[in-house]
Formats: C-alpha cells, structure tokens, sequence
C-alpha cells in the first residue's frame, strides 16, 4: 500500500471517527424516544437548514448529478437543480413554518403521527399507510447511499464492493442507534461542511488541470448541444434530440418531491424557534443553489478531463457517476498533501451519503416502532424497551437495505429518482392539504396516498416501459402526484366533512403561525 493511500485512508478514518464520536456524545443527551426521533425539537436555525439540505442531496450531490451532467450535457442535469432548487424555497416558505406550528399543537412527532393526529383518524388507518409507504420506498433510497459507499471504496482503492459496503453501513446504523435525530442532524451540519469543500476542491482542480474553465468549454463545444439546455446529449452514442416543453416539465417535477420527503419534513418539525424559520430559509436555499451548480460544473469538467484522458473514459451513466473519485485519485497522486486533500473529497463522498442514510433510517425506524407497533397494534413498551425497538427497528431496516444494495452496477440516480418520486408522489399531495385546506378529511388523505403510490409503479414499470416512445415517458412523480391531489379533494368533498374539533384546531393553527 503506497504512501499516499495510507494518507488518504487515515483522513476517512479519522473522519468516522467523528461521526461515530457524535453519536455516542448524544446517546447521553436523549431522554425518551421523543428525542430519539425529533430531538426535542430544539435544532437551531443554522443546523435546521444545513442538516435538512445535505440530507436532501445525499450521494446525488456528488455522484449521480455531475455523472449526470457528464454523460447527457446539461438539459436534464440542469432543469432537475432548478427544480430542486425552486422546490426547496417553497418548502421552507409555505411548509416549514406552519407544519411546526401545527405539530406542536397536536403533539406530533413523526410523519404518520401527524396525518392522523391532523385528520382525528383514531382507527390509525393512516398511521398504519403512512408508516407502510415510509418503509417501501426509504429501503431503496437508503440503498443508494450504501451503494455509493461500496462503489466509492472499489473504484478507489480496488477493495471489495461487498465487503465495503457493509462496512460503511455499519458505521452509519452505528451513530443512528447511538444518538438518534439529534446526533444525525449534527453530523449532516458537519457533513455539509465537508461535502461543500469537496465539491470546491474537485472543480477548482478541474478548472486548473485544464488551465482555465475557458479550456473546458472550449473542450465540450466539439460535442453540439452538450451545453444547450434545450438539447439532449447521450454522451456513450453522440446522439443529440430535443429537449423540449414535456421533458422539462418533467423535470423540474422534481422539485414537487419535497413537499413528501418526511427526513426534510422532520426538520421543520424540529426547529425550536419558529421565528428562526426565516434565516434557515435563506441559508437552506442559498447552499442548494451554490452546490447543486458546482456539481453541474464539475460534470462538464469531468467531460472536458475524460476527453484529455485525465480520467477514464466512461461508457454509460452508472459508470460515469465514478468521476469525482477519479478525480480524487488524480490529486492524490502528487503527494501527501494533496493524497490528504483526496481523502477530504471521499470524506465528502461518504458525508454526503451517510447525511441522507442515517435520516432515512429514524424515519422508517420511527414508523416501525413509534406509528405501526406503539399506536396502531397499541402494544405498550416501556421507554427503555421504546429505545431497544427503535435500535432494533434501525438495525432490521438496514439490513434489508443491505440486500438491496448488493448490486454494484445499480445507478444511484436512477434509485434516487424512484424513490423521491415515490415519497413525492404519496406525502406531497398530503402534507399541502393537511396544512392549508380545511375541507380536507381522512378519507380523502387515504384515498390520495394510496392512489399516488399506485401510481408510481404503475407508471414507472407499465406505462413508461410501454409507450417509451411517447410522450407519456415522463418522470412518474408529475403525474402521481396530479392523480393523488385529484383523486384526494374529490374523495374528501364526497365524504362526510372533518369535526368541528379538527377545524377548530386548523384554524387556530393558522393564528399561532401569525403570532
């Protein structure tokens, strides 16, 4: 093992070290479950806005979005940040306040505790969806990010896929069951810290290999329409289409998503002062922008290195989401120095996955034994038998996480984009109506959230592989999430209207949120 793959594996260490050092600090802080799962909702504006943003980006920040820019120019990758980004400020502008508002006034702690308590639903019906959807779809979201972690330490070092894989989740169940929301929300602060040095650190190197992001696009102009956001490129066949009005409404659908993704929802639920809303806002959609454009960056540098040969030449996609590793691999080969900076960018590579990992994995550890064990199966548990389950539940769910992750060939794009459509899709509908319709009642919610993950499969696997052709292969969340918002306010009109209770309590929402 030469020297400066010592250097750079000492610096990945020392930074697990720290993440599992946060957690283990925290372990002593949590109480109850309660601050297990939302921290007490005590998060300060600062750590609220990084810790829901680099959860947001995950391994997609720095391998599935510049791999994406890479291989097909800069229409999709382009339009899918400015839906992100359009996305993340309304979230904050028109969720996050009132749904900490209103979570506080009905007690709620997680997702499914919230459409319930919101709806006066004491069946749990939707407790019982809700948790169920969370499950389905954080599986394979969670697998992306142990895919990114194997796929990392195989392209870089030539180590097993398999077995650092299961190393990398290790370390991530390892903080989540230590400290829970609070210890994954202080360690996503940290990692967004590092995934922002990362990405500055890969493209000021791109820019000053190639002497100048003059070079650059100097480099890519041979490829036609690899730098219009009107054309779509397929960097492996040089085939070059339109892209037109559909395709980027499709896109920027991507930004309907974060109504639905419960891991950024919690963060609003967690804020300890409403009134700090505002800064972690601007923060929030501040750092999305700047990074989301950093990683489209480095995608058309990375195809500038690759046609120089500075970096592989990438045959598809998958293959080219491997860039700011290589990348990493080139600087670390000038020395300690810079072997030492090559393990700040795998550092960031592991920050941005694990900061989206270990929020997946409280929901849906949180949706197994708080909403689907303690209030639907109503079986009392002791609060330190609560903390064993929700341990339990974290290990149980990454172990099938594991599973599917197997697979070291699997796109994390592609895995991501399925599952941010699925929660998209279900919660997104869900959570706009609970927060600014009265009308709207159990039924209608049941109605929505079952019909919009329906139709994310049925789209996905049916429609879009059927008419591939056509304009109906579009991204499955814009129609989903259209057929879950319809199908919701129909069936709530056409069914008995909530209590007085629930209206009195959402209109009273309404005035502590001005208060």
């Amino acid at each position: 093992m030469s020297a400066s793959t010592i250097c750079i594996l000492v610096t990945i260490l020392l930074y697990l070290i720290m993440m599992v050092s946060i957690g283990a600090y925290f372990s002593r802080i949590n109480k109850n479950t309660d601050d297990f799962y939302l921290g007490g909702r005590r998060l300060g504006p600062l750590v609220a806005a990084m810790s829901a943003e680099a959860s947001d980006m995950s391994s997609w920040l720095l391998l599935g979005l510049p791999g994406l820019a890479l291989a097909t120019g800069l229409a999709e990758a382009s339009w899918t940040a400015i839906g992100l980004a359009v996305g993340t400020y309304l979230n904050w502008l028109f969720v996050a306040k009132r749904l900490r508002v209103y979570t506080q006034k009905i007690d709620a702690v997680t997702i499914p505790d919230f459409f319930s308590k919101r709806f006066g639903d004491d069946k749990h019906i939707l407790t019982m969806l809700s948790a169920l959807i969370i499950v389905i779809f954080f599986v394979p979201y969670t697998a992306s990010g142990f895919a990114a972690c194997g796929k990392l330490f195989s392209t870089m070092f030539g180590m097993d896929y398999v077995q650092t894989m299961l190393i990398s989740a290790a370390v991530i169940v390892l903080y989540c069951t230590l400290g829970g929301f609070l210890a994954a929300s202080t360690t996503d602060f940290v990692q967004s810290v590092i995934m922002t040095v990362a990405l500055v650190v890969v493209l000021g190197f791109a820019e000053g290999v190639t002497n100048g992001f003059g070079n650059v696009f100097a480099n890519v102009k041979s490829f036609d329409g690899y730098l219009d956001i009107f054309k779509g490129c397929n960097v492996e066949t040089g085939a070059v289409g339109s892209y037109g009005a559909l395709p980027i409404a499709s896109t920027l659908a991507w930004g309907l998503g974060y109504f639905g993704m419960p891991h950024i929802l919690l963060r609003f639920m967690a804020i300890d002062d409403k009134k700090k809303i505002k800064l972690s806002r601007r923060v929030a959609s501040v750092w999305v922008v700047i990074s989301m454009g950093v990683a489209i960056l480095i995608g058309v540098a990375g195809y500038s290195l690759m046609k120089n040969g500075i970096v592989p030449h990438y045959a598809s996609n998958s293959e080219a989401e491997s860039v700011v590793i290589d990348i990493a691999k080139v600087i670390a080969s000038h020395g300690y120095i810079p072997a030492v900076v090559g393990g700040i960018i795998l550092a960031g590579i592991l920050a941005s996955t694990m900061s989206t990992s270990d929020s997946q994995l409280l929901c849906a550890a949180s949706a197994v034994s708080q909403n689907i064990l303690s209030e639907v199966f109503h079986i009392k548990l002791s609060e330190k038998a609560s903390f064993a389950v929700a341990r339990i539940a974290v290990i149980i769910i990454s172990g099938i996480a594991v599973i599917f992750a197997l697979n070291p060939d699997s796109s994390v794009f592609r895995i991501v984009s399925f599952a941010w459509g699925g929660f998209g899709a279900t919660f997104g509908p869900a959570v706009l109506l609970a927060l600014f319709w009265k009308r709207s009642n159990k039924w209608g919610i049941f109605a929505g959230m079952l019909g919009g993950a329906a139709m994310i499969f049925i789209w996905k696997f049916i429609i879009r592989v059927q008419f591939a052709d056509t304009w109906l292969n579009i991204y499955e969340l814009l129609p989903a999430f259209i057929f879950n918002l319809v199908l919701a306010v129909i069936v709530s009109l056409a069914t008995k209207a909530p209590s007085k209770e629930v209206t009195d309590t959402f209109e009273q929402v309404k005035v502590d949120e001005k208060a």
